[in-house]
């Protein structure tokens, strides 16, 4: 009863719930014979929630006959959902990762790790949802940030000033002489003096309190709800931090107090802390996760690989601005391509879309077309700034396995050609070295045709 509906994310068009089923087990006030209308109301209830997760109901036929699917889109989370007719909280819908085995994020834990980038969950107000911990964002995730941002600390000299109490042999530092005075009348006392003295030290109170945090997420790490892949690329790294961190006795604490005078490193490691130490306050609330930017991530990973093994430029987020006076409130002042690989004479547009294409490429919907249509104007538009006849451009689309196809678009006017290649890339790294060598076919044709022309010319 905690789960509503669960489908991966980039689902086209989910298996039909039958209306009767829904209002059988979760609107059971529902009229059958108006069932239709019910769900409508069902969903325009829900209707901020759906629209938060980026999920689109879809209603199909009329009345008793009636049936629901959903499309889902980049984002991965949970939402929770009410009753339209009585207002109470039915169950929770969950929109999950792709790929999924035994634990639902492991094959992303690596590439995030690999990317050195940050997924933080969205979250909203809302009721606690009815799943409660089986679909909130694992804690292990959060801990994995930490122990990267933790690393950079200890390669860092972390030290404070500490005031500590001491005995010196003379008076130097901030004598306590009343204390002093009560024992000088003893000779073997007389040249001993109570001072506080500041000392430079990284055993200091709040580094301790990051050990604290460290202690809370290594045993996360090393429980049973973290995947034994993501422990066994993690346990040389943690046993590392324990050395380093072997001085410093725990301190707990609610919240690491972050100051302006924070270095840029200890400032990363105390907000990644905060966010363990805060993390059961949103654990039960509608939450999600964008992966589109992962995925773009991911393929500047790839690109950048491929320009260090056979020479080349790789430009990410290059952008192309716009020049005028007045600018309109719906104009662009500026183009943005992901990728642009440049060698020589050679310009290839790159554009990552995280979009559900190839999962679908024989459904001929319109709304696939719509989303191609608006990828390849789009990409197009990137090639206008290449000089050369003969112009190219790749977009990337998330898949299953990996593939390629040529389009080619031809201008019989003046001759000149675009030449587009979708690429199916797999969100996985073990498959980082067939996808590089795919790509670099695919570069060395490109790089062939071209000099190909000039020589023509």
């Amino acid at each position: 009863m905690d789960v509503f509906c669960e489908i991966p994310c980039l689902t086209e068009l989910s298996t039909k719930l039958s209306g009767l089923a829904i209002q059988k087990k979760w609107l059971k006030n529902a009229d059958k014979r108006y069932l239709g209308q019910y769900l409508q109301k069902f969903i325009a209830f829900n209707s901020k929630h759906f629209n938060f997760l980026g999920v689109t109901p879809i209603l199909f036929g009329t009345d008793q006959n009636t049936s629901l699917a959903f499309r889902s889109t980049e984002y991965i989370g949970t939402i929770p959902l009410r009753s339209s007719d009585t207002g109470k909280q039915i169950g929770d819908f969950v929109v999950s990762p792709r790929f999924i085995g035994r634990h639902r994020y492991q094959d992303y834990i690596k590439i995030l790790d690999l990317l050195g980038t940050e997924i933080n969950p969205e979250v909203i107000d809302s009721i606690p949802l009815v799943s409660g911990n089986n679909f909130r964002p694992p804690l292990y995730l959060e801990a994995i940030k930490f122990i990267t941002s933790l690393e950079n600390l200890v390669k860092y000299h972390w030290r404070k000033f500490d005031n500590i109490k001491k005995i010196e042999n003379k008076p130097n530092g901030q004598i306590k002489w009343n204390e002093y005075f009560q024992n000088e009348y003893k000779v073997e006392k007389r040249l001993k003096f109570p001072a506080t003295k500041n000392i430079l030290s990284e055993l200091h109170i709040e580094y301790s309190q990051v050990r604290y945090v460290f202690d809370i997420c290594k045993s996360e790490l090393l429980s049973n709800n973290t995947p034994l892949r993501v422990k066994f690329f993690l346990n040389r790294r943690l046993n590392f931090l324990e050395e380093k961190l072997y001085l410093h006795k725990p301190i707990e604490t609610n919240s690491i107090q972050i100051k302006l005078s924070d270095n840029p490193v200890i400032k990363n490691c105390k907000l990644s802390a905060n966010n363990i130490l805060e993390f059961n306050f949103f654990q039960s609330t509608a939450w999600r996760v964008n992966f589109s930017d992962v995925f773009e991530k991911f393929v500047q990973y790839i690109f950048m690989g491929i320009s260090k093994t056979i020479g080349g430029k790789v430009l990410s987020n290059y952008k192309f601005y716009s020049k005028h006076f007045l600018y309109f409130s719906w104009a662009l002042k500026n183009l943005e391509p992901d990728v642009i690989y440049q060698k020589g004479n050679l310009l290839v547009f790159i554009d990552a879309k995280y979009k559900a294409n190839l999962y679908n490429k024989f459904n001929s919907n319109e709304t696939l077309k719509n989303d191609h249509r608006h990828d390849l104007h789009q990409i197009l538009s990137y090639t206008s700034f290449s000089s050369t006849q003969r112009k190219y451009c790749c977009l990337c689309y998330p898949s299953d396995s990996i593939e390629t196809k040529k389009i080619i678009y031809k201008n019989s006017i003046n001759d000149i050609s675009n030449t587009i290649f979708i690429i199916g890339i797999p969100l996985r790294i073990e498959e980082i070295k067939n996808i590089k060598s795919q790509v670099i076919s695919i570069l060395h044709f490109i790089e062939k045709d071209i000099n190909l022309t000039l020589g023509q010319i």
